[in-house]
């Protein structure tokens, strides 16, 4: 499965929302050192029930705009 994900970081609550078909989700970690793409893969595999090694970022690695790929969705 694949979703587009709109992320927001240095937030001071972590969570998963979704609004039609985009998921925005929260973080509380900074964009460096890929610290905040870790911290999304880690919630959307908690929110979608999954291990974290079935979540992978397909594009937007470096963008706030990301499509995701859920394996074993």
């Amino acid at each position: 499965m694949k979703i587009q994900v709109k992320v927001k970081v240095n937030s001071r609550t972590e969570e998963v929302s979704q609004e039609d078909n985009i998921f925005t989700v929260k973080v509380n970690k900074p964009p460096r050192e890929g610290k905040a793409n870790q911290a999304v893969i880690k919630l959307l595999a908690k929110h979608f029930e999954v291990h974290k090694s079935q979540v992978r970022i397909l594009g937007g690695v470096k963008s706030k705009n990301k499509i995701i790929e859920i394996v074993g969705r």
